[in-house]
């Protein structure tokens, strides 16, 4: 029920009058998220410029789901990126250093390897996963949302009386 009422939210916010810059920005948050440790600092404020900003929140679970996938994946990637940042580049061990002794350095947790590293590159990927996925949006409601709206599964479980029910409710609460 909960993978049917994402998925619905999913494609209505594909289909949805939200721009595609919106549903891009709530997948690149996600992204971030996703890459990164979950229980560190700037996932905090990753979390709540998602609540602030008009981004969609479908999106962001999205790339927080695919991103994380791959986090685990890329964690060796992160942490060689990481450890070269803070520790082999000389020149910026007294920044480190400094700002590790300020309470948002320490609360931060920069000084993990894999931390850093995951953060870096996920804002490295910012733009261009923003791009791709705006122009992926606007494809879909183009070329592909007909598409799926003639598959079978779509069609019977539009028609099911449980999705019936669930669309009901769900235009209640909104």
């Amino acid at each position: 029920m909960i993978i049917i009422k994402y998925l619905s939210k999913l494609l209505k916010a594909l289909k949805s009058g939200e721009t595609p810059a919106q549903l891009a920005g709530g997948f690149v948050l996600g992204m971030i998220m996703g890459l990164t440790p979950f229980w560190n600092l700037h996932n905090l404020v990753v979390f709540i410029i998602i609540l602030i900003i008009r981004v969609n929140i479908s999106m962001a679970i999205l790339g927080f789901a695919v991103f994380s996938g791959f986090a685990y994946l890329l964690d060796p990637l992160f942490h060689n990126l990481g450890f070269w940042v803070l520790v082999d580049i000389n020149a910026l061990k007294n920044l480190w250093t400094s700002f590790y002794n300020t309470t948002t350095g320490s609360l931060s947790n920069f000084n993990n390897t894999v931390v850093m590293g995951s953060l870096l590159i996920s804002i490295v990927l910012v733009l261009p996963v923003f791009f791709l996925t705006k122009v992926g949006v606007v494809q879909y409601r183009e070329k592909i949302d007909s598409r799926v709206q003639k598959l079978k599964v779509v069609k019977i479980l539009k028609s099911s009386k449980l999705y019936s029910f669930y669309e009901k409710i769900n235009n209640w609460r909104d």
